[in-house]
C-alpha cells in the first residue's frame, strides 16, 4: 500500500514547499477534466492526492502520521526479521535431521558390511529403511569399498608366522580358503534368500 508521500511523489523528508508543488503537479495530472474517457479513475486518484495533501500540509497531522507510520514500519521490519529467523531455523533443523538420517544409514550399512554381508544385502537393507534406490546404491558401494580397503590393509599388515609358511608350503591354506569361501557364499546366499522372503511377507 502506497504511503501518503508516495501518492504525492515526494520523500518523507520533503519540505512544505516541496509537498505543495508536488500536490499541484499531481492534481493537474489527475483532474477529471484532464482525463476524458477515464473520469472515474482520475477522480479516485485526485481524491487520494487531495487527502494526502490535507494531512501532510498540516504540521500536527503530519507528525501524527509520521509517528504512526514509523511505528508500523518498525513492526513490519520486526515481523520480516522474525519470519526470516524462523525460516533459517527450519532450514537448519531440516539439514540436521537429514544429516542424522544419513549417518544412521551409513552406520547400518557399515554394520552389515562388517558382518560379512555382500553389496546386495546391504542395498536391500537400506531400501528397507525407506532409503531411495539411488542413495542406497551409493551408500552400499561406498561402504563395501571402504570395508574391502580396510580388509586389504589388515591382511597386508599381518605378520607371517612359521605355521603360515608351513601351511602354504603344504597347500593347506588354499584348501582352507576354498572351503571357507564356499561356506561363506552359501551362508550369504541363504541369508539373502531369507531377507527377500521377509520383504515379500
Amino acid at each position: 500500500m502506497a504511503t501518503l508521500y508516495e501518492k504525492l511523489g515526494v520523500q518523507p523528508s520533503a519540505t512544505e514547499d516541496e509537498i505543495k508543488r508536488a500536490y499541484r503537479k499531481a492534481a493537474m495530472r489527475w483532474h477529471p477534466d484532464r482525463n476524458a474517457g477515464s473520469e472515474e479513475t482520475a477522480r479516485a486518484a485526485f481524491l487520494d492526492i487531495k487527502d494526502a495533501y490535507d494531512i501532510l500540509s498540516d504540521r500536527a497531522q503530519r507528525k501524527v502520521y509520521d509517528d504512526v507510520f514509523a511505528q508500523k514500519m518498525r513492526s513490519w521490519e520486526a515481523r520480516v526479521q522474525r519470519m526470516e529467523r524462523e525460516r533459517a531455523e527450519r532450514e537448519e533443523a531440516a539439514r540436521a535431521a537429514e544429516q542424522a538420517a544419513y549417518a544412521k544409514l551409513l552406520s547400518l550399512a557399515m554394520r552389515f558390511a562388517n558382518e560379512g554381508y555382500n553389496r546386495d544385502v546391504v542395498f536391500g537393507v537400506l531400501l528397507g529403511q525407506q532409503c531411495e534406490a539411488s542413495r542406497a546404491g551409493q551408500i552400499a558401494d561406498s561402504v563395501l569399498a571402504l570395508h574391502a580397503s580396510r580388509q586389504q590393509k589388515n591382511v597386508s599388515t599381518e605378520p607371517v608366522t612359521d605355521n603360515d609358511r608351513s601351511a602354504q608350503a603344504g597347500g593347506h591354506t588354499l584348501a582352507q580358503d576354498d572351503r571357507a569361501t564356499a561356506t561363506s557364499g552359501s551362508t550369504l546366499s541363504g541369508l539373502w534368500f531369507q531377507f527377500l522372503n521377509g520383504l515379500r511377507s
